[in-house]
């Protein structure tokens, strides 16, 4: 269902971070308020249709080559991708409904380099299953329905990297930091939430 463009909604006058992470699809930061968005692909759901998928996978590079069964087993894998598609889309639907709905007055998402990441065998996975791409396309013509302005994070801001609290840089920060820790003025803090807060306050510096 496409959204009803130029409907008149009052927004608010504060701004939204959003960062799009690995181990949760996103979270949010509004007005100071954090709100995580899970990732759908660690549902006992999406588990268990990633393991009939694997089990088809097997049963069909077994089959014989132009046998019916084999033509049986594809289309049973086909319907299987095609239920998982469905649901990480359906799950990203509901997420970025979820994020315009608090009707700020703008939304900050990083400008994630996603043909970088893909070449990173082991993100890229993760990554495709996340659906990124797809979570900005329906971000942009939600806000654009809703007249938010959505803002795209210069790709170099360190917005993990950064205290939100003082500003100070920790260059150290690996992928496997979950939490930050402010060597300048001890701000202990989610490293997720760290970054949607650094991106709810980005001025583009």
């Amino acid at each position: 269902s496409m959204e009803v463009e130029n409907q008149d909604y009052a927004l608010n006058d504060y701004s939204v971070g959003v960062d799009l992470g690995i181990k949760t699809l996103a979270t949010v930061s509004c007005n100071g308020e954090k709100l995580v968005f899970p990732n759908i692909n660690k549902t006992s759901k999406v588990k268990s249709i990633k393991k009939q998928l694997k089990k088809v996978q097997r049963k069909f590079s077994k089959r014989k080559k132009g046998s019916a069964n084999k033509r049986k087993v594809y289309d049973r894998m086909r319907a299987l991708y095609y239920k998982l598609s469905n649901i990480r889309k359906d799950h990203t639907h509901k997420t970025t409904r979820k994020v315009v709905d608090l009707l700020p007055s703008r939304i900050v998402i990083e400008d994630l380099n996603v043909s970088g990441m893909m070449k990173n065998r082991h993100l890229s996975k993760v990554i495709s299953e996340q659906a990124f791409y797809e979570f900005r396309r329906q971000l942009e013509y939600k806000c654009s329905a809703r007249g938010i302005e959505l803002v795209i994070a210069d790709r170099f801001f360190p917005s993990s990297k950064r205290c939100s609290c003082c500003g100070t840089i920790l260059k150290t920060l690996t992928l496997k930091d979950r939490v930050f820790n402010c060597p300048s003025c001890g701000l202990s803090l989610d490293r997720d939430f760290n970054a949607a807060l650094n991106l709810e306050s980005y001025t583009g510096k």
